[in-house]
């Protein structure tokens, strides 16, 4: 069961929803970078269970505890990062009725059919949303690094049960434009319990959530990430660009089943001349002046904002019965999932969102950079 991503930059996942934790190995992080942890906790807060009347009531610090990796002054020293959050509030009990039955949009029935009956079930195993908290102490080590090069990276529910947010000002390069971006990511760092820009189409969506949680059943959404300060020169063509390290390590956050960069799938509908970025000279330097690419061509960066979008689907555990299999007699049986869930993805994977694409930018600094770094 391979859990790593990263090629300069190596990150392995470990461990399983109720086991004892679940944490991370990083290598290949520079030497001699300090680590501020108490920064890393605020960041880990935001991913939390039980912070929100939508989430699962299930109670977890999620503070990490660093193996390896950090001189006692807090610097990296070289050797692989090692961290561990171990899972305090578990209660496997309430798995009980699944262990034979697989649940509808889980990935229940496709572990049995690889591991026949041999796989960890309870919370989901290895394949739970418990596995994004390791990726948001990796993720949230390279925010700290990227914010040292000048890098920052910001998402945030840009539509959740059909209800939008304000969307980031990316499509124009301008510098009025990228004033704009800089506020509303600003905007989102005051430490708000929603992650939306709009105040107003936060207090929507949270009553659409709630609405699904009362009729025991859940929804998805859309979260927006970009990355400013990345220069022009970062990436790789072919199978190592930007889209590619980005697009594989977002479709690692359990839930997502779509990515989309600039434009998207909306390029497939406009001519040529709509779709292109014209360049322009700006301060000695040739930039995009529009950013339908996302900020990033041929695999490599622009220098206009990277930007993407990724689809989450509903929470599959929902409280309605639904249709399924008797795994062990083969006849059709009715599940209703007990324990406790979130009503949404979204709002929880906001920081995981953030944290791998973090994870991708750094790799792709390390292995493909434009410049010598700082």
């Amino acid at each position: 069961m391979p859990s790593t991503i990263g090629t300069a930059l190596k990150v392995t996942v470990f461990g399983q929803s109720h086991s004892a934790g679940v944490g991370c190995v990083m290598e290949g992080l520079p030497s001699g970078f300090k680590v501020d942890l108490d920064a890393l906790d605020v960041f880990m807060a935001r991913r939390a269970p039980g912070n929100a009347p939508w989430t699962t009531p299930r109670k977890e610090a999620d503070s990490p505890r660093i193996l390896s990796g950090l001189n006692p002054d807090g610097r990296t020293c070289g050797a692989p990062l090692a961290a561990v959050i171990e899972n305090t509030n578990t209660r496997s009990q309430d798995y009980g009725n699944i262990m034979g039955v697989p649940r509808p949009g889980h990935a229940d029935f496709t572990a049995w059919a690889k591991w026949h009956g041999n796989q960890d079930i309870p919370g989901g195993g290895h394949f739970s949303g418990r596995l994004t908290g390791p990726l948001c102490v990796a993720g949230g080590i390279c925010l700290q690094w990227l914010a040292a090069q000048g890098i920052r990276v910001s998402a945030h529910v840009a539509e959740c049960a059909g209800v939008a947010d304000e969307p980031f000002c990316v499509a124009n390069n301008s510098p009025e434009a990228n004033a704009l971006l800089a506020r509303q990511m600003d905007a989102l760092a005051d430490g708000r319990d929603f992650p939306a820009i709009s105040g107003d189409a936060a207090a929507r969506m949270t009553k659409a959530i709630m609405a699904a949680k009362a009729d025991k059943d859940s929804v998805g959404g859309v979260i927006e990430c970009v990355a400013t300060g990345l220069p022009a020169g970062v990436g790789s063509p072919m199978f190592d660009g930007l889209e590619n390290v980005i697009a594989r390590a977002v479709f690692g956050i359990p839930s997502v089943k779509g990515i989309e960069f600039g434009l998207g799938f909306e390029s497939a509908r406009v001519r040529g001349s709509q779709d292109n970025d014209p360049y322009e000279v700006r301060d000695g330097a040739c930039v995009p002046r529009t950013n339908n690419a996302g900020g990033i061509l041929g695999g490599i960066s622009t220098g206009a904002p990277l930007h993407f979008r990724c689809a989450l689907k509903p929470i599959s555990s929902i409280g309605l019965e639904q249709d399924s299999v008797d795994l062990e007699r083969m006849e059709p049986a009715r599940l209703a999932v007990r324990g406790r869930h979130d009503a949404t993805a979204v709002t929880r994977a906001v920081p995981v969102v953030e944290a791998v694409c973090a994870l991708a930018v750094a790799d792709s600094l390390l292995a493909w950079p434009a410049e010598p770094l700082r």
